[in-house]
């Protein structure tokens, strides 16, 4: 099997808070890390490589972030997002606040945690991946529909599971 890419963003991890403010189905905060990580690993697999676009933690010691995000399999590369902390640099490939991927879709594909309304090459069908709003799956249905291609990757849009390139790609009907 192939390395996959994929993205994730807004995890949230130890932050209580987390599951009233965005009505997730989880009972504790143990649960939402529990089920986070493990929907997590159930799909990344250890040479994947994983864009997380911004606040994987929140509200949590970074000793106690920084265990729970060890957990997580794949090379990950953190978009810096407004909750996201001095994290230890070894546990990432990269760390940006911006970042264009390049080499696997016809255009770059823009990275950032917030969404923006333009994007380099955004009039000529570059994608644009983010995180922050903690949308419903709702919110890409319309951007789809509207033609726009802005997708929110946040576990809150997803299932709570990240996404793949190729989901992505597919979902806009779009050619890798």
């Amino acid at each position: 099997m192939s390395m996959m890419i994929w993205f994730t963003s807004d995890l949230h991890l130890g932050h209580a808070n987390a599951i009233n403010l965005c009505q997730r189905p989880f009972e504790s905060i143990e649960e939402m890390n529990r089920t986070l990580i493990r929907n997590y690993n159930s799909m990344v697999a250890k040479n994947d490589t994983v864009y997380i676009l911004g606040d994987l933690s929140f509200r949590v010691p970074i000793e106690e972030a920084e265990v729970l995000i060890r957990q997580l399999k794949g090379k990950k590369i953190l978009i810096r997002g407004n909750h996201d902390k001095n994290y230890d640099p070894s546990l990432f490939e990269g760390i940006y606040d911006f970042y264009e991927l390049k080499g696997y879709y016809k255009y770059p594909i823009a990275l950032m945690h917030y969404p923006m309304v333009e994007w380099p090459k955004s009039r000529h069908g570059s994608l644009h991946l983010h995180g922050h709003q903690h949308n419903k799956f709702e919110y890409n249905e319309r951007m789809k529909q509207e033609g726009i291609l802005r997708y929110d990757v946040g576990v809150d849009a997803n299932d709570y599971f990240p996404v793949s390139l190729n989901t992505i790609c597919e979902f806009f009907g779009l050619e890798r």
